[in-house]
């Protein structure tokens, strides 16, 4: 899995190869500074040794050259950095944006199987953290790499014998650093993990806040957050101390290659095998070529912790898309006729919800669903909107299988206003014409006025133009619902969903909104579910449901007649104590 993580991440790299190849020219170059000038400063060094013997001119030359080589140095890492810098921040915003496609693109059942809070910490922490460990791989790694191999040759050509010891010490500063590298990924994955656990719960507390506070759980939060933020410090902790036992590890055996050298080196310089000033340069070699090694070994940890970042979020991409849409969709003309055809549903494969389901709505129908919580009135609308594709059987719209059809020709036939409200960080005017941007003023302001929100919006500081953020903080539950209601008056699309459409709004708003619904419902099939039974009197068919079936059917007098469980569910609100 590691591999294949580490091969996908250069096939993001992949379309930035041009600035990887500035970035690995920067880096020859460089490196090529930085080794030139230790040989540089070994030829001033011959030029000034014994008495009498300073060279000046020599030392002059010498001196120019270095600070030339070191101007191109320092221009090379300049550009190096902005090249690295570049292409990182490309390959993370390429990512995102896959992340983010992804999301559209997930069954409604993978979001509600997961944490929104893990998501986002997917999305961004996640990717964060990837970022820091890539703009040190390529910051890095190449430099370290060139001058690793460059110093080996400079030193193999200065004296043999002394390149020889380092070669041979090398692969153990290498062993310890993979020794110890190989046995630390996996807790950077588990410190990812507990991360976006972390995310998740306070996204989840923020959100609920209002409850929390209610109900007197603070403690109880509290508690539950210290569990997670304790879970996350002893991985992290894990984390953290076994990779930096690399950095102290790889520099303890650079520093006995360095012994060795100077202690071969001066043998050899007393013997007169090599001059005064080789042996400063193989000194300084000696220094470079550990000092690539303890960069890397730093940089190990970054790796690690981006790898393990990394496959969470290609975890998240491999998930399956939901089904696509057909090849050749059908797009029938839009009447509003609905037809369930043996329909079974269940959400998890060992506990039953809708089965045996048939139904048929006529145009402009007006179809209300009732029945105790859980008896799958939502699901039902869940499938109409194919949020959910039934297990057997069919659904048909104007005649044609939903699974024949794109989900935008589908969901584009029908309007939906919900008990969850939800509206987009933007001004009221672009929230009302969410689903349609294209909206006049007049229309916009004509749909909040048949909602009734339109005296509430002027009383506001901005009117249309106020701001709202955070799913409509600021306003009340009511006002956001009524937002929501406007939103499909400007849209008036052939088929209605009425989902609690009018639960946080007071009576008598109530009774208004049900005379501008009625307009609206006019020559549209609707749907609506209900609680309060008062809203679907003038319904033409009432389903009463009861796991997952239709027990009654019939219009709102003929079902009181019956006696039956609809008859209960009426006089139990209705019905004096």
């Amino acid at each position: 899995m590691k591999g294949g993580t580490v091969k996908r991440v250069l096939g993001l790299v992949k379309p930035y190869r041009f600035l990887a190849a500035a970035s690995v020219f920067c880096a020859l170059v460089s490196s090529s500074g930085q080794l030139a000038i230790p040989i540089l400063c070994g030829f001033a060094i011959d030029a000034m040794i014994g008495q009498g013997r300073v060279i000046f001119e020599s030392v002059l030359h010498q001196i120019i050259i270095i600070g030339c080589v070191t101007a191109a140095t320092v221009i090379a890492q300049r550009v190096m950095a902005l090249c690295n810098n570049k292409m990182t921040y490309c390959v993370c915003r390429d990512l995102r944006d896959d992340v983010s496609d992804k999301l559209h693109r997930l069954p409604l059942a993978y979001l509600d199987r997961h944490q929104s809070g893990d998501l986002v910490s997917r999305m961004v922490a996640d990717v964060d953290t990837f970022a820091d460990g890539l703009l040190m791989g390529f910051t890095q790694l190449f430099t370290g790499a060139i001058s690793i191999i460059g110093t080996l040759i400079i030193m193999l050509c200065l004296n043999g014998v002394i390149a020889l010891a380092v070669v041979l010490l090398t692969p153990l500063s290498i062993f310890v650093a993979r020794f110890i590298a190989t046995r630390t990924h996996k807790y950077f994955v588990e410190q990812a993990q507990v991360r976006g656990e972390q995310t998740a719960l306070t996204n989840e507390l923020i959100n609920g806040q209002g409850v929390v506070k209610a109900f007197g759980h603070e403690k109880k939060s509290l508690d539950d957050f210290d569990k997670v933020n304790e879970k996350l410090r002893k991985v992290a902790l894990n984390a953290t101390f076994f990779s930096s036992l690399t950095n102290p590890s790889t520099r303890m055996v650079n520093n006995f290659v360095y012994a060795v050298v100077i202690f071969v080196g001066a043998l050899n310089a007393i013997s007169g095998a090599i001059t005064v000033g080789q042996l400063s340069s193989l000194l300084s070699y000696a220094s470079q070529y550990a000092k690539p090694f303890n960069e890397i070994s730093g940089v190990i940890t970054e790796l690690q912790n981006a790898i393990a970042c990394a496959q969470r979020i290609f975890n998240l991409l491999d998930e399956d898309n939901e089904e696509a849409d057909c090849r050749q969709p059908e797009s029938p003309q839009a009447k509003g006729m609905v037809e369930i055809r043996d329909v079974a549903f269940r959400y998890e494969p060992e506990r039953p919800l809708i089965e045996d389901f048939s139904l048929k709505v006529e145009p402009g129908q007006r179809i209300a669903i009732v029945g105790p919580t859980g008896c799958g009135k939502t699901t039902l609308i869940n499938l109409l909107m194919r949020f959910y594709d039934v297990d057997s059987g069919g659904i048909y719209v104007d005649g044609a299988d939903i699974r024949k059809m794109t989900r935008h020709d589908l969901r584009g036939r029908y309007g939906m206003v919900l008990q969850d409200t939800w509206l987009c960080t933007g001004t009221i005017r672009e929230n009302i014409a969410y689903g349609r941007p294209e909206a006049t003023e007049e229309e916009i302001v004509a749909a909040a006025k048949l909602a009734h929100a339109h005296s509430f919006i002027r009383r506001l500081p901005e009117g249309y133009d106020t701001v709202i953020r955070e799913n409509g903080s600021g306003l009340s539950q009511g006002q956001r619902q009524l937002l929501c209601i406007a939103r499909v008056m400007l849209c008036l699309p052939p088929m209605l969903i009425l989902d609690e459409a009018t639960s946080s709004i007071d009576t008598m708003t109530e009774v208004r909104i049900q005379q501008a619904f009625a307009h609206m419902m006019e020559g549209r099939t609707s749907f609506i579910v209900a609680h309060r039974l008062s809203t679907i009197r003038e319904a033409d068919v009432i389903l009463v449901m009861k796991d997952g079936r239709i027990v009654e059917r019939g219009r709102h007098q003929e079902l009181l007649e019956r006696g039956g469980m609809y008859a209960k569910l009426y006089n139990s609100q209705f019905a004096p104590t």
